[in-house]
Order: C-alpha cells, then sequence, then structure tokens
C-alpha cells in the first residue's frame, strides 16, 4: 500500500509547474549532496541542526565544503529528535524555516517525535534524511527504514528523490509548501547514491516552481467580513479568542488595533501568547484547562466568540458542548478543515489572519464604531479582582510559581521555551511575552521539547536572551543537548523547576487516582543536575534556599556562557486553577469559591 502510494506520490511531482525560466544559471556538473547544498542556499538556508550517519554521508561532505566556504552553519546535535527541537525552536522564534538533517533508520525514526511536534503546531520546516541506495531499497538493507511512510500523517507533503535532477526543482516545492498556508513540516529523503551521483545540476529559482494540485489561500471574502462586523458591534459581552495563527501570520499589531478600537476582552491559548500584550488590561490571560479563572469565566458568559487561528483544542475547551455555551462565533481561519471541526460558526473568515484583520479594520475605520461593553469589561474586572493567579505566602521551602516570577522580573524581555508539564503551564501562566518569544510544544505536549528548541532560538538569535523553564523529569529527555550547548558556546539558560516528580501526571493520580503514585517519583536515580553540567562543561547553579534564589538567577542569567540552574522547590504544589476532564470551564477546582455570574 505504502509502496503504491509512494509511486502515485512521485508522478505528482514528476512535471511541477515551472513559472519562469530567466532566472536560471548555467547549468554545471556536481553531485546529488552538492545540488542540494546549493538549492539550500537559493533558499536562504544558513544555519542547519543535524547528525551524520552512514546514508547521509555524502551529504554531509557537502556540508562540509559549505561551512568552508562561510556560508553555512551546522550545529552538531547529540540526537535527531534534538535536531528536530532545534530547527523548530529557530522557526518559531524568526518566522523563517527550520532545516535540520538525520541518517536512514534509527537516524530517521529519531526525527519523528520532533517531526510531530512540529506538524502539531503548524510549524515551518525541512526535514532531509539519509537513504540507502536505490537499489538496495525494498530489501530490508541495513539501517533500511521508509520514512516517506511513517512519517505520511505528520508531515505537509513529502518526498523520496530517485533523481538528482529533480532535487533543485523538490527543495522549491518543499520551502514553498512548508512555510505557505498554514504551515508545516515537509520530508526530503535521498538515496546515497543520488547524494553522490554527478549530473547536470541547474539552479530553480525560490517559488518559481509550483507542485501540481497547490493553491495558495484565497483572499477573504468581503461579505463574510461584514457580517463579522455587525456580530462585533451588535455584541455586548465579545471576547476575542487567539491561537497561534496571529503568531504564524505576524498579526499582532492588527490584533491590538482592533482589540482596542472595538474594547474586547482578549484570550489566547497556549500557542496564542505573546500575539496579545499580557500587561494590557483588555487581556485575560491564557484561558483552559490551566488558564485564569477570568478567561474561563469570560468564555462561558460571552456573547460572542472571535476565534482567530485558533482550533478549539480539547484542552482549551474543556467539556465542547459548555464551551462558550450562549456566544455566537465568528472563526478567522486560514486552514479550511479547522472551521466547524470541533464547533460549528456563524460566520467563517477564511483566509490568512493578517489579511483578514486587515480588511477587518479597514472595515472598521470606514464606520463610527461605539464599543457597548463597559459593564463586560467592569464585570470581567470584577472577576480579575477575585479570583487572581495564587501566589503562595512565602514560608517553608521555594514555591514553583516563585520561580516563575523571580525570572519574569530578571528577563522581562528574554524568549522563552518550555518543556511539558507543571512547569510549563506555570510559565504559561505567569511569565508575559512578546511575539514569537514564547516557545512552547502545545499540541503535542513533548517532554524533553525545552532545551533543544532553546538552543535552536540562540542560534537564530545570538544577540538575544534565551531561557528555557524546564521540569527535572522532562530535561532528562533531552539531557545530552548540553554537549551542544557546551560545543557551540549557546548561552541559552536551563532553570530546572525541580520538585523531583513528574509533576503533572503526580497532580492527576492525587486528584484522579486516589493518590496511587505509580511511576512519577523521580527522586530515586534523580542525578546530580550541577555535576552533571559541569561533566559537559557547563555552568551549574544549585538554588535550594529562597533567599538565594533571585541573587542566583541573576548571576545565572549575566554570565555570557550556557548555564544550568537547579531549584529545588515545594514538592507537592499543585497547578491551579484546573479544569477537571469533563467539566465545563466554568468548573474549575483550585478557586476559593465560585463567583456569581
Amino acid at each position: 500500500m505504502i509502496r503504491t502510494f509512494l509511486a502515485f506520490a512521485m508522478t505528482l511531482i514528476s512535471s511541477p509547474k515551472v513559472l519562469g525560466d530567466s532566472d536560471r544559471k548555467s547549468t554545471r556538473r556536481i553531485s546529488g549532496a552538492e545540488a542540494l547544498m546549493d538549492s539550500l542556499r537559493q533558499h536562504g538556508v544558513d544555519t542547519i541542526f543535524g547528525y551524520p550517519g552512514g546514508a547521509i554521508l555524502p551529504i554531509y561532505d557537502a556540508v562540509h565544503k559549505a561551512e568552508q566556504e562561510g556560508w553555512l552553519k551546522h550545529f552538531l546535535v547529540r540526537h535527531e529528535q534534538g535536531g528536530t527541537h532545534a530547527a523548530d525552536g529557530f522557526a518559531r522564534s524568526t518566522g523563517r524555516t527550520g532545516v535540520c538533517f538525520g541518517t536512514s533508520g534509527p537516524g530517521a525514526t529519531n526525527l519523528v517525535t520532533g517531526i510531530a511536534t512540529a506538524q502539531m503546531d503548524s510549524v515551518p520546516m525541512v526535514v532531509v534524511t539519509g537513504q540507502v541506495p536505490r537499489s538496495a531499497i525494498g530489501t530490508d538493507a541495513f539501517q533500511e527504514t521508509d520514512i516517506f511512510g511513517i512519517t505520511l500523517p505528520i508531515v505537509k507533503h513529502s518526498w523520496v528523490v530517485r533523481d538528482p535532477a529533480d532535487i533543485s526543482s523538490v527543495v522549491a516545492q518543499a520551502f514553498l509548501i512548508a512555510a505557505s498556508g498554514r504551515p508545516g513540516p515537509v520530508l526530503i529523503d535521498i538515496p546515497k547514491d543520488v547524494g553522490q551521483e554527478i549530473f547536470d545540476y541547474e539552479p530553480v529559482k525560490p517559488g518559481s516552481i509550483v507542485p501540481n494540485g497547490f493553491q495558495l489561500p484565497s483572499s477573504p471574502d468581503f461579505s463574510s467580513i461584514n457580517d463579522a462586523f455587525n456580530l462585533i458591534e451588535e455584541a455586548k459581552c465579545p471576547l476575542l479568542y487567539v491561537g497561534g495563527g496571529v503568531i504564524s501570520a505576524g498579526a499582532h499589531e492588527s490584533l491590538a488595533k482592533l482589540a482596542i478600537r472595538h474594547k474586547l476582552p482578549v484570550t489566547t491559548t497556549l500557542m496564542g501568547k505573546g500575539a496579545f500584550d499580557e500587561r494590557h488590561h483588555l487581556s485575560v490571560g491564557m484561558l483552559g484547562m490551566h488558564g485564569t479563572a477570568y478567561a474561563n469565566f469570560a468564555v462561558t458568559e460571552c456573547d460572542l466568540l472571535i476565534a482567530i487561528g485558533a482550533r478549539f483544542d480539547d484542552r482549551v475547551t474543556g467539556k465542547l458542548d459548555t464551551f462558550a455555551p450562549r456566544a455566537k462565533v465568528i472563526h478567522f481561519e486560514i486552514d479550511p478543515a479547522e472551521v466547524c471541526k470541533n464547533r460549528n460558526v456563524d460566520v467563517a473568515i477564511i483566509g490568512d489572519v493578517g489579511e483578514s484583520l486587515k480588511k477587518m479594520l479597514e472595515l472598521s475605520y470606514e464606520r463610527e464604531v461605539e464599543p457597548n461593553t463597559s459593564e463586560w469589561l467592569e464585570l470581567i474586572g470584577d472577576w480579575k479582582k477575585r479570583y487572581p493567579l495564587i501566589i503562595p505566602i512565602p514560608e517553608g521551602e521555594i514555591y514553583p510559581q516563585e520561580v516563575l516570577i523571580a525570572v519574569r522580573d530578571l528577563a522581562p524581555g528574554a524568549y522563552i521555551t518550555t518543556d511539558v508539564g507543571q512547569h510549563q503551564m506555570w510559565a504559561a501562566q505567569y511569565l508575559r511575552n512578546g511575539p514569537r518569544q514564547w516557545i512552547s510544544s502545545a499540541g503535542l505536549g513533548t517532554m524533553g521539547y525545552g532545551m533543544p528548541a532553546a538552543l535552536g532560538v540562540q542560534a537564530a538569535l545570538p544577540e538575544e536572551q534565551v531561557i528555557c523553564i524546564a521540569g527535572d523529569a522532562s530535561i532528562l529527555m533531552n539531557i545530552q543537548e548540553l554537549g551542544t550547548m557546551a560545543q557551540y558556546n549557546l548561552p541559552a539558560k536551563i532553570v530546572i523547576v525541580n520538585n523531583q516528580w513528574q509533576g503533572m501526571v503526580r497532580q492527576w493520580q492525587e486528584s484522579f487516582y486516589e493518590e496511587r503514585y505509580s511511576a512519577s517519583d523521580m527522586s530515586p536515580g534523580m542525578p546530580d543536575f550541577i555535576g552533571l553540567a559541569k561533566a559537559f562543561g557547563v555552568d551549574g547553579y544549585l538554588i535550594r534556599n529562597r533567599e538565594d534564589l533571585k541573587s542566583q538567577l541573576k548571576k545565572a542569567f549575566d554570565t555570557p556562557k550556557p548555564a544550568l540552574i537547579d531549584v529545588h522547590v515545594r514538592r507537592g504544589e499543585n497547578c491551579y486553577p484546573m479544569v477537571p476532564p469533563g467539566k465545563s470551564n466554568a468548573q474549575m477546582v483550585g478557586l476559593p469559591s465560585q463567583p456569581e455570574v
């Protein structure tokens, strides 16, 4: 079945549309591997994360030449999964397409988690894998794996290159597909002998070849925008529900203008953090399972929900039929497949979110605007006062919330990456981030994401402050990337919120499994993180006492070198508010009382 699909897929790319030949250079005889590297250069690639192996060695020989020529920086990660997450962090922080390499067999399969992470969070990425020679494909050769078939459900598109003459065309299509529309990862699998073969190479200009059947998103329909505008004018309790699509589209300025002009409160998803200034009085923070109480009450009581670049994820909606139960729904979305997938909508605006918001603003400026949301904003303000995020009284052991507040105070402009778990939710609750400064695995919830993602961000933005918020369990998933930090002197800072548990697992076991803590205690076998960091050549800081928290964090943050900070916190602290599974967003636990709504 997979082989049949492969043959069919290859016919689809055999004769893509060529938009123009005038910019092509004269041919020259080079290897397939050299053609790959030149094609990547044509597309502005200057940074690659990867790990070599037998099937991809011809390509790595060309990587060596590219580094000698001075146009490429290759970062040797310590595990292929680390390479995908680094490319992912590179892409999220810059808006550029990330690139990573891996060899065949286990090298390719080690990439799968990172590819799935990028797919779930709509991150543009080009993944290049080595493959056994063409004659060995299908023979169960040493380190042969059908990575094309394995990754079919988690990529936007993929290719197995059978002819080196196709490389430049495939690369052009790959970058176009990865970055256009709803972004996502693509995969190019290159057999070893294709990389070795000498042929007449002809470069392809970026954007000059369009895959058969490919279409860019259509422009948003004016009538839909007009209908949406009328609903906004009529609403008394509207709420902007903002997802990662606003970040991908670079539409944060238009969002802010729309919110301020119409006095619309704004809540964001985990992916949408940074799309709107959370210090602004219109912000109600993150909604969902561990969102703020006032965001969850607002979404329950609103009469108009304006979803922008969001997909009504289950961690956001809680019990779906209780999510915004009295609201009409407007959905701004680039991907038609997301519209009415989980929630029926009254008005759908299909197209690039940035373009759609600009057209909405144009219509707004043509009309007189008299927002009637003052009573609604007053009610939300009352919820903010009655149900703020709980900050424990500082006594005894350090509370994890204190660590995030200290990071916020000491590094307000930092790019933040996170692992997954309680620390991720506390970071989302307490940190305030600008656009593209919040980098976290949301859809897949990938433990071990944070540190390699931080490496990618730091490689992309060497002058910026980069901090990874990690858990003591998550960090062990990719702890080997301390070696990458040390080798390239990437000055990212890793802050471990160490409660010696798989924290979120323990919280669920306490809440829903009668305190049966099965396989979640990480204290047996817990490494000496400071000693481990130093073994890799990375500075380490151990913080056990509250009086040392800010001073030691500041000392670590001020060093120009990479650093790992191990902060021991209260073991039994839970992350609240929390919407229990199967409950509505208004049925949170961890609040002192329920408001009258």
